[in-house]
């Protein structure tokens, strides 16, 4: 049996500014962060050389590792408390606002980017916003600052020395299995590397496991009675255009977030992570569960703008796996594209027919994504959820136009498993004492941003 004073399990941004508000406070309290996946200089991703996803085990790399996905995403930092997520709810808009003004501050002092993008052009912004409203969508203002998804990766790295260097203990390649609970409070974790197993006890144990382990997290809390209900779960696809349709949004804005709520079910629709001049990227979940992704480059661009269109599902009684739902959706769009991604252009979803890679060929929009599979993503997308994009990208055009263009490609399935939400008070307390869950897996937070936000008010709180 090991011994901590605070043991951290996931090395993503919701536990890695735990730590690092921790010793900006100064903390003399032993932090242990514990990461099934590799240190971030050990991470590297086959495809670039291969061009097709390897299926890496016994973890994809884009997904897991010290920084989580976020240092093989996009790297955009929402810069707006409107953004990322409902913490705001739980802590105050104005308390998330000065914490997200704190943190940025923290990612410029490791490197960061001090240009911001979409605070400029305000009669273009102004233009924008009046498209959107014709079309029945709402225009969320969100000034971006973009690392990159190569420099995100000198960042993180630059964090991680910066850790070490202040005496935290990180552990690569271990997985939590299980809690230690006696009664409502919670002693530690068990961990495994797959050849032996420890305990590690703590005063007190940080869950910030992101949406990769935001599964396992739920099976633990009805294993062991940790509060939560199911949230929502998003289903989508990501839509990929040409830069010269998107052009002025990408110039003013660098991306538009849009929200509507389309007929005839009027669920929640939005975009979400677009990369202009990006590339459409595939990463691996558990049970090979391929899903769709973007990033985009600092130095390297393509001929084209990706974003995601997400819809989200909320469910009733006595309906309780939100999660296990959407992953029904992908291991089906999988199945139909032999554990590929599936692509289809949108003119041949409105005509009811699959695409061919020979039309693909012969189109202007090119895919990113060379492994894609054409095909016919209708057949695995549930009907509610198709009518709403199909219907959503309709509207976008207004504001894009060419944006419903018959050539315009989307790629399948895009699902975002955050829909577990851990009940805990604004100091992120659950009701099992010396237990908190931070960052995409709790449910509370969605992007970089809002998980580091929260790992710093943890960091307070600890200290």
């Amino acid at each position: 049996m090991k011994k901590a004073d605070v043991l951290i399990i996931g090395a993503g941004p919701a536990g890695i500014f735990t730590a690092i508000e921790m010793i900006k406070k100064g903390t003399n309290k032993k932090i242990v962060i514990v990461e099934k996946g590799k240190a971030i200089e050990n991470r590297s991703c086959p495809k670039i050389k291969t061009k097709k996803c390897m299926n890496c085990k016994p973890y994809c790399h884009i997904t897991t590792g010290f920084s989580g996905a976020g240092a093989f995403s996009d790297g955009k930092l929402s810069l707006s408390y409107e953004v990322g997520g409902d913490l705001p709810q739980l802590i105050g808009e104005d308390v998330a606002q000065e914490t997200i003004n704190y943190t940025d501050k923290i990612y410029l002092d490791f490197g960061a980017d001090t240009h911001v993008e979409g605070i400029n052009n305000t009669e273009e912004v102004k233009d924008i916003r009046k498209r959107a409203i014709q079309a029945g969508l709402k225009l969320v203002d969100c000034p971006i600052r973009h690392l990159g998804t190569e420099k995100a990766q000198e960042i993180y790295y630059a964090i991680e020395q910066y850790l070490i260097e202040n005496g935290v203990e990180l552990i690569f390649g271990y997985e939590c299995v299980d809690l230690i609970l006696d009664g409502s409070v919670c002693l530690g974790a068990t961990l495994t590397n797959g050849r032996e197993t420890v305990e590690y006890r703590a005063d007190s144990t940080v869950v910030a496991t992101g949406r990769r382990g935001a599964d396992w997290l739920e099976k633990l809390c009805a294993e062991h009675g940790i509060a939560h209900a199911p949230g929502t779960v998003d289903i989508g696809v990501r839509v990929e255009v040409r830069n010269e349709v998107i052009e002025k949004v990408n110039e003013v804005l660098y991306e538009s977030k849009l929200v509507g709520y389309p007929q005839p079910y009027k669920n929640k629709v939005r975009t979400f992570c677009q990369n202009p001049g990006g590339f459409v990227a595939q990463e691996n979940y558990d049970n090979d569960l391929a899903v769709v992704n973007g990033h985009s480059y600092k130095e390297l661009k393509s001929q084209n703008t990706n974003l995601a269109i997400l819809v989200s599902h909320n469910f009733n009684h006595p309906f309780n796996q939100p999660i296990e739902y959407a992953q029904k959706v992908g291991e089906l769009t999988n199945m139909l594209g032999a554990g590929h991604i599936l692509v289809q252009r949108f003119g041949d979803i409105l005509d009811g027919k699959r695409t061919w890679e020979k039309e693909l060929a012969q189109s202007n929009v090119k895919p990113t994504l060379p492994d894609a599979v054409a095909g016919d993503i209708t057949a695995a997308m549930p009907y509610r959820a198709m009518v709403n994009i199909i219907n959503f990208i309709k509207a976008v055009d207004h504001v894009v136009p060419g944006f419903a263009s018959i050539e315009t490609l989307l790629y399948s399935p895009e699902l975002k498993f955050y829909s577990n939400r851990i009940k805990m008070d604004e100091k992120f307390n659950t009701n099992i004492s010396g237990l908190h869950c931070l960052g995409d897996s709790s449910g509370w937070t969605r992007g970089l941003m809002m998980a580091s936000v929260m790992g710093v008010l943890m960091g307070r709180e600890l200290v």
